[in-house]
């Protein structure tokens, strides 16, 4: 799968959970080992859950890799990773103590406002 693709269908699954504040992070040429972030926050756990579950089922429909999953238990700060994507769920207070946009704040970023259900 094309990362564009794999960014959209992870864009749409997470959007069909509401998350708060979608961001999609370009890490071309910055990073190594990604290309792009995905960061979104939700406001539970129940929350966190559900936007990673729906995550990887629009993703495996798609038969992309899954590559690594670390934070499901806790959810408090989900990562999946998919090799060229990387996407991060975070509860909000712990999304506002790492602030990953600060920490990669070189990195164009694309602020995504999901449709009306």
């Amino acid at each position: 799968m094309e990362i564009e693709e794999l960014v959209q269908v992870a864009i749409a699954a997470a959007a069909e959970i509401k998350p708060e504040s979608l961001v999609l992070l370009d890490l071309r040429g910055i990073c190594s080992f990604t290309d792009r972030f995905l960061i979104c926050s939700a406001s539970s756990q129940r929350q966190v859950h559900a936007i990673a579950d729906r995550i990887e089922e629009g993703l495996s429909a798609r038969k992309a890799r899954l590559h690594h999953r670390e934070g499901y238990e806790e959810a408090k700060w989900i990562l999946l990773d998919y090799g060229d994507l990387v996407i991060h769920i975070f509860d909000e207070e712990t999304r506002a103590y790492y602030d990953l946009e600060r920490l990669w704040r070189d990195a164009p970023r694309t602020r995504i406002i999901p449709p009306e259900a």
